[in-house]
């Protein structure tokens, strides 16, 4: 997410208002010349449609969950992305180690395949939140993730307000995370990116599941990647939650694109495999002008495994009539 430059200049002209008239035309007219040298993408207004309060939500739309209190401030580094968790069992797991990831890993290969058969619902709400602790600008859209009579994916957009949001704009890199890093898949294929280290075992509700840090060995270019910790069912060995945020932070120059930390929860879908359903964060971004904090929830639902239905018809030659 980047920080809006129009309110960052609109607090340094009320500054300018209380300099004396000459050295406030001086310095304004020195600022607007290094403003015309800033990259266009600090400036550019995030590509999807907008927002509105949260009763316009259409009533066949899931609401957003209650927000939890601000989480602490973020950081790229891997302690920063460590939840913390007093009931995690220091014990060895049953199996050993290498084998979990790699069968967890296989399975993941399975689900995200599996996924890809499903059609559902996804909604995204992010707003920024004021000192008070009351929302002050949002974005809002709801999507059907389904498929074409042939069986082609694609996503339609089916609420997206104006968004109200001033203090910040998405991204390319938030909406791609929104698709990829956020409902985390660790396949078999990911597994040579990422250093993987077992933490321990916790029960998460109901699920008793094994527990591991996960973070980037190296950061490449043009690409994202997740940083922090997944849970694992020990009987079904498939990711069931993950904590953390997507990484690296993009800084160049007087650019900045910084991402919150997030918490996604998965369930079981068809007795088979775990389906994300719930991502929240609460977070505060920090931007060289100042701290903005923020909350975000993506709500997955409503899957449903898509189906083509092929009609045979009878194409044997028939006798034409007799004249």
């Amino acid at each position: 997410m980047r920080k809006a430059w129009g309110t960052v200049l609109l607090h340094l002209c009320e500054g300018f208002r209380k300099l004396k008239a000459r050295a406030a035309v001086t310095a304004l007219v020195t600022f607007v010349g290094l403003s015309f040298s800033l990259p266009l993408r600090a400036q550019k207004q995030g590509p999807l449609p907008p927002a509105s309060p949260q009763d316009d939500y259409p009533a066949s739309t899931p609401r957003p969950a209650p927000p939890t209190s601000p989480a602490p401030p973020s950081s790229p580094k891997a302690s920063d992305t460590k939840q913390s968790s007093p009931g995690i069992s220091k014990g060895p797991p049953a199996i050993p180690v290498e084998q979990i990831i790699q069968s967890f890993a296989e399975r993941e290969a399975e689900f995200r395949a599996e996924r890809d058969n499903f059609t559902y619902v996804q909604t995204f709400l992010v707003q920024t939140i004021d000192s008070a602790g009351r929302p002050d600008g949002e974005y809002r859209m709801a999507s059907d993730i389904t498929f074409t009579p042939t069986g082609k994916r694609y996503e339609k957009i089916t609420y997206a307000p104006p968004p109200t949001l001033e203090r910040i704009s998405l991204s390319e890199e938030d909406l791609a995370d929104l698709k990829n890093v956020q409902p985390f898949v660790l396949t078999t294929e990911e597994l040579p990116k990422y250093d993987i280290s077992y933490v321990g075992r916790e029960q998460v509700d109901e699920i008793s599941s094994y527990v591991f840090d996960v973070g980037p060995k190296k950061i490449e270019k043009n690409q994202r990647y997740f940083q922090g910790r997944i849970w694992v069912d020990d009987k079904d060995l498939e990711i069931v939650k993950t904590y953390g945020k997507a990484v690296p932070d993009i800084r160049k120059g007087n650019s900045e694109n910084v991402f919150p930390r997030f918490e996604t929860y998965r369930e079981n879908i068809e007795g088979h495999y775990w389906f994300p359903t719930y991502t929240h964060a609460d977070d505060i971004l920090h931007f060289r002008s100042g701290d903005v904090q923020i909350r975000m929830t993506v709500h997955y639902s409503d899957y449903k495994r898509f189906r083509v239905s092929i009609r045979l018809l009878d194409t044997e030659p028939t006798t034409p009539p007799r004249p």
